[in-house]
């Protein structure tokens, strides 16, 4: 559950830095469930690679904590630093956080500057795609698939209905730019979606998408426009 030190620093942040932010009020238990339900029903006998991308304050890490285990490796990518220092200060002081510490990292800088080692079996993203320019969604969505194993799944959240709204409100650039990237965030559903949650419990209301690369993929940087499959009965 999310302290009222969180919420607080979550709430501030919104409002200084919006565009990075991207939503009022941290996540619901309900919509950190959703995001880690492929983790939580892994093959426990292997050990598992995961990487958090914009944790924020941390509730769905509160989660992701609770299903690692011996063996196990946990990445946290978070560029900014009020967060950061939550993030840090939870590894040092919460019971559960602590129990994983030793596996687990926090790294300060944009996704599309983190390299690792070794891809990840899960990667789990709360960054607010729908506030980025058109190109930095490319290039992050690249980072999604770069990082991930062959075979690995990829879990991110969205606003319900945000796209196809500013699509019928917007004009000239700002519209260009929400129809670009629902070009890229859909072809990348298009070929790989294997579910996708409705999140009512969540301010607000969220779809999470699950997407799955194919054990013998390799990623065609870029690749991310459609490729031409029909789109779902109600257009995500």
């Amino acid at each position: 559950m999310q302290s009222l030190k969180d919420q607080f620093a979550f709430f501030r942040q919104f409002r200084e830095r919006f565009e990075t932010t991207g939503a009022i009020a941290p996540s619901s238990g309900f919509l950190a469930r959703s995001m880690t339900r492929f983790l939580a029903n892994r093959n426990r006998k292997q050990p598992t690679r995961v990487l958090e991308i914009g944790p924020g304050t941390g509730p769905v890490t509160d989660r992701i904590v609770r299903l690692l285990g011996p063996g196990d490796e946990f990445d946290l990518v978070e560029l900014n630093e009020i967060f950061v220092e939550r993030l840090r200060e939870r590894f040092q002081s919460d019971a559960a956080w602590k129990t994983v510490a030793d596996i687990s990292k926090v790294h300060q800088l944009p996704l599309q500057e983190f390299a690792s080692d070794a891809p990840y079996d899960f990667v789990i993203s709360g960054l607010p795609l729908n506030n980025f320019p058109a190109d930095l969604v490319a290039s992050i969505a690249d980072a999604y698939f770069r990082l991930l194993k062959p075979g690995g799944t990829l879990s991110y959240f969205e606003y319900m209905y945000v796209r196809p709204i500013r699509k019928l409100v917007t004009r000239g650039d700002e519209q260009k730019r929400i129809v670009r990237i629902d070009d890229i965030m859909q072809g990348h559903c298009e070929r790989h979606r294997i579910a996708r949650d409705n999140i009512w419990m969540n301010i607000p209301p969220a779809w999470v998408q699950h997407l799955q690369t194919h054990p013998d993929a390799v990623l065609i940087p870029g690749a991310s426009l459609r490729s031409g499959a029909e789109p779902s009965s109600d257009g995500r």
